[in-house]
């Protein structure tokens, strides 16, 4: 293990690890990703906690290769669930250089004993706080395995250092967090397990002054439920009203109840919002602890936001215990007719750390993380075969981004109120997706077909076939 002198000035390299068909797909020119990519705010706020005297290098595998000739006094990785095995691989390969590595992040966290077995240490929760002592220990050789962050307030968090990253490769470095975690306990959610069901607001002023330094107008708060706390939303609305900023972020369809609260939203520059709707089925909410979305609400209140000149993305997820195979057409319909702008359509995913994850444990059926990705099954769903909830996800992927989709859309919304604020983030949107469904060959079927067969040419998200049941799987 290396150790640097005293005099020498610390290298520490950050690693956001990417496999699979994800690998370097930054590096295309045609349908590169580059929309979806505009955060890596968790490795900013690690390097923005760096001691002074270290120098910090930041690498995205989606659009850059690992420096495997150079060398480092500290190799840090943070990882999700399906990014996990890369980061395991990468992680073996710099210990085997004999350079100290310390893995972070949702995975880490919730799979700590997993984790330590490819790193010299983890650190579980946030980093804030405890990583310089992270770095102290690396400095001096004696790296300790278990790092538990202590979750504090969030006033006076340094500035993220957005100069590290090259903005040529994201549709934009300007992400900003107001809050973090989420008051809700969904069973499938790793926010609320990861956070324990904290959630904790930054000083409005801290955010107001680092939203106004930021040189360009559009940025996103990558909050999980930004209003969570309406009051404390409101407050930040308001203060950002005179900087004439646009800006998108995550929220529930429950903002809806305050229409103040939409006005100041729309005034402050919204012009988007990411609302898990999830299912049409109120009994597939309740059996995961979601309850409070009420889908018989959901046209009025998709409306007001539509009415305020706010775009809505819609999350979607497949593989409830209610789902049969006819769920695909009826939710296709049921998108069209409530005018949604765009979709994020999901495989119900038993994440590890989560309750979902460990009622399902006896009907998992594949244990490859990197399937863990929300658009793999990777258990045998209650009403429909493997086969057919991958094929039906894929489906209404593809067919919701049929072109002619879009443009019916693009032409209802420039119809709408503040349109010309929308358009330009939902055409990126949507044509985005449209792209990922070309680039990697995304079709499946409509399960729910009289004939049931397999259409010639169909294929699944990873061009690949999902098992039938647990016997093919084994």
């Amino acid at each position: 293990m290396t150790v640097p002198l005293e005099d020498e000035i610390m290298k520490v390299l950050l690693i956001a690890p990417a496999s699979g068909k994800w690998h370097g797909i930054g590096r295309s020119w045609l349908f590169g990703g580059r929309v979806f990519r505009f955060s890596l705010l968790s490795l900013l706020s690690v390097a923005a906690d760096t001691p002074a005297g270290v120098e910090v290098q930041i690498v995205d595998e989606q659009v850059q290769d690992i420096p495997t000739g150079e060398r480092f006094d500290l190799v840090g990785i943070t990882c999700m669930t399906a990014a996990a095995p890369r980061a395991y691989v990468l992680a073996d390969f710099f210990r085997r250089r004999g350079f100290p590595v310390v893995l972070g992040g949702t995975h880490p966290t919730l799979m700590p004993e997993e984790a330590l077995t490819h790193a010299d240490a983890i650190c579980v929760g946030e980093a804030e706080g405890v990583w310089p002592r992270i770095i102290e220990d690396a400095r001096a050789g004696k790296l300790k395995g278990v790092y538990r962050g202590v979750p504090r307030a969030l006033n006076s968090l340094a500035l993220p250092p957005r100069q590290l990253l090259d903005s040529r490769h994201y549709g934009t470095v300007q992400a900003v967090q107001a809050t973090r975690g989420c008051p809700n306990r969904c069973a499938f959610c790793t926010v609320s397990a990861f956070h324990e069901g904290r959630f904790r607001c930054r000083p409005v002023s801290d955010v107001v002054a680092e939203v106004a330094a930021l040189p360009d107008r559009f940025f996103v708060f990558v909050d999980d439920n930004l209003t969570a706390n309406r009051d404390y939303a409101r407050e930040l609305l308001r203060a950002l009203r005179p900087l004439d900023k646009l800006w998108i972020s995550q929220s529930t369809l429950d903002v809806t109840d305050d229409l103040e609260l939409v006005r100041l939203a729309a005034q402050s520059g919204c012009i988007g919002l990411f609302v898990g709707l999830e299912t049409f089925s109120a009994a597939n909410l309740v059996s995961v602890e979601k309850g409070f979305n009420r889908v018989n609400e959901y046209r009025d209140r998709i409306s007001t936001l539509h009415a305020h000149g706010i775009g809505v993305e819609a999350g979607i997820v497949f593989g409830f215990e209610r789902d049969d195979p006819s769920v695909f057409q009826r939710t296709l319909t049921a998108l069209d007719d409530l005018a949604i702008d765009m979709v994020q359509v999901s495989i119900l995913t038993p994440l590890p750390g989560t309750a979902f994850h460990d009622s399902m444990r006896v009907r998992i059926f594949d244990r490859d993380w990197s399937h863990y990705d929300f658009h793999h099954v990777v258990f045998e769903p209650r009403r429909m075969s493997a086969e057919d909830l991958q094929a039906g996800h894929d489906w209404v992927t593809y067919q919701f981004y049929r072109p002619w989709r879009i443009a019916r859309r693009l032409a209802r919304m420039a119809r709408r109120p503040g349109s010309w604020r929308v358009l330009p983030y939902a055409a990126a949107i949507n044509l985005a997706y449209y792209g990922r469904t070309q680039r990697w060959n995304v079709r499946g079927w409509d399960p729910s077909g009289s004939a049931r067969l397999r259409p010639v040419g169909a294929t699944s998200a990873d061009a690949g076939e999902r098992p039938r049941n647990r016997r093919q799987a084994a």
